[in-house]
């Protein structure tokens, strides 16, 4: 969509991807903005006073917490980035050099590059034009003999298609790992997202619902592998036996330092606290903007014609028409927007662009992410979609 004469002459020559971050100042309306709860300075305060600062006591109960609240019970281990849960979740899978994993071309780098740290294959599913997120049909598609696993990505808190994804996991007797660094306290068919799949991952990075700082989660279905999840996580080395005075351990598997510390873990603890009103927050500003962006030509919200799920509400995702148009048209009434996240193959360490994608080839140059966080209101949201409905 676009109206008046005179909208090409005033975008500016750089590319819009290129546009410098805009300043939280005055009357803007930034893109992202982290949420620090209001018994955030306490709480790690309080840690700052103790003789813990890196992984102790905090971190065991953040993890009892987000576990009991998101798994449904189920063991959470805390590391100190999503990517380093996502790698732990990996290496708990089985995954090994050579394995086929199946994962969206559409997502964070974060979901696929530690894949590549195992020396896996990533093999690129294309997504739904609807929600953006991983195709199951053409999953189904790509499985080969030497597929071991299925990552998907509930792109902007919008869950995945779950039972499709799961009936072929059943099936061929993969793994499924789910990626839910934007999806805290979505729902798939009345269960969380963290109660369906052997694995799913949380990001506590800056900007995300609640932060550390920056901080992961990964919530594990078997039991079993906890102990060797908390392994890998320092160094391969079996802390509680060595809290027991037994310090003659010996190494017996590669680990990482990946570990939380109790400073990340108050600030989580924090956000746990105001978590339901963040989210509740977060979701109104989505309808808000879904309500408001009815029937405007050239533009659809992404995921509004789905209802047997709940929205986390991390990202509000549009699809239009002259997408540069409308960013150079929101930039200059002080509205900042983005794509955010781009197709994974076209950086080189993937091996180059993929011409199988149709979908993601289709929706590349139409996506746009628009501001949604717990520092903008309402009236903001109306604001937005004002200056879009009245063209570009």
């Amino acid at each position: 969509m676009r109206t008046g004469t005179d909208m090409e002459a005033k975008r500016p020559e750089t590319p819009m991807g290129e546009a410098p971050l805009m300043e939280a100042t005055g009357d803007n309306i930034v893109l992202f903005h982290p949420h620090i709860p209001a018994a955030a300075a306490e709480m790690v305060t309080r840690v700052l006073s103790t003789r813990w600062v890196g992984q102790g006591p905090r971190v065991d109960d953040f993890e009892r917490e987000f576990g009991a609240r998101f798994g449904r019970g189920r063991a959470a281990i805390a590391v100190g980035s999503g990517t380093d849960a996502l790698h732990l979740a990996y290496l708990l899978a089985g995954i090994e050099a050579h394995d086929d994993v199946i994962a969206p071309v559409f997502t964070c780098t974060a979901t696929n590059i530690p894949l590549l740290y195992i020396g896996a294959r990533v093999v690129f599913a294309d997504v739904q034009l609807r929600t953006m997120n991983i195709d199951p049909a053409d999953v189904r598609r790509r499985i080969t003999k030497k597929t071991k696993a299925i990552v998907c990505v509930h792109y902007g808190g919008l869950p995945c298609d779950m039972a499709e994804l799961q009936a072929i996991a059943d099936e061929f007797g993969l793994t499924i790992i789910e990626d839910a660094a934007h999806a805290l306290g979505a729902s798939y068919r009345g269960r969380l997202i963290g109660e369906i799949s052997d694995f799913t991952m949380y990001s506590f990075q800056a900007i995300k619902h609640i932060t550390t700082g920056d901080g992961g989660m990964l919530v594990i279905k078997d039991p079993a592998l906890v102990d060797r999840g908390k392994r890998i996580r320092w160094f391969g080395i079996d802390r509680k036996a060595k809290r027991e005075g037994i310090w003659a351990n010996d190494i017996r598997e590669v680990g990482y330092k990946y570990q939380m510390t109790d400073i990340g873990a108050a600030l989580g603890l924090s956000g746990l606290v105001e978590f339901d009103a963040i989210l509740f927050h977060r979701q109104q500003l989505l309808n808000e903007y879904i309500e408001g962006l009815r029937g405007v030509p050239g533009l659809t919200v992404v995921g509004t014609d789905v209802t047997d799920r709940v929205h986390a509400a991390w990202l509000c995702t549009v699809l239009v028409d002259d997408r540069d148009g409308l960013r150079a048209k929101l930039r200059e009434h002080g509205i900042e927007s983005a794509q955010v996240h781009y197709r994974n193959d076209r950086y080189s360490i993937f091996g180059g662009r993929r011409d199988d994608c149709p979908s993601m080839d289709a929706l590349e140059d139409r996506y746009l992410v628009l501001p949604l966080h717990t520092k903008i209101r309402q009236e903001h949201v109306r604001r937005v979609c004002d200056v879009i409905k009245s063209g570009w």
